[in-house]
């Protein structure tokens, strides 16, 4: 990759905000080959996008996104559970774990308070 293409992909992750396919097309102008390079860049792993949803290296879904822009997005520990998600309308769930991958706790932006700790 060129120095003045490495710097603009740089400027894009920096830049870009949710929704990101809307973005990279619309406002960037991306082509959809190009979008695993920045979005591994936004997530800081490597991705990889099936039907606007991404993946990562563990084949956990991080990101979704439908045409009308809304979003979910997704983080795992380093075990495969899911930790915490949050979507375009603003509802966020915060989960934790025990060693034997119990759920035990959960939160979410309802009020919503489950704790078996």
């Amino acid at each position: 990759m060129n120095k003045k293409y490495q710097r603009y992909i740089e400027y894009i992750v920096n830049d870009i905000e949710l929704p990101y396919f809307i973005n990279m097309k619309e406002m960037y102008g991306l082509s959809e080959k190009e979008y695993p390079l920045v979005l591994s860049k936004v997530f800081n792993q490597p991705v990889t996008i099936k039907s606007n949803r991404v993946y990562d290296q563990n084949g956990n879904r991080i990101y979704f996104e439908n045409s009308d822009g809304f979003w979910e997005k997704y983080e795992y520990d380093t075990n495969g559970n899911k930790i915490y998600s949050e979507d375009s309308y603003g509802f966020w769930e915060k989960y934790e774990y025990d060693t034997n991958g119990n759920e035990i706790y959960y939160e979410d932006s309802n009020g919503v308070i489950e704790d078996n700790r």
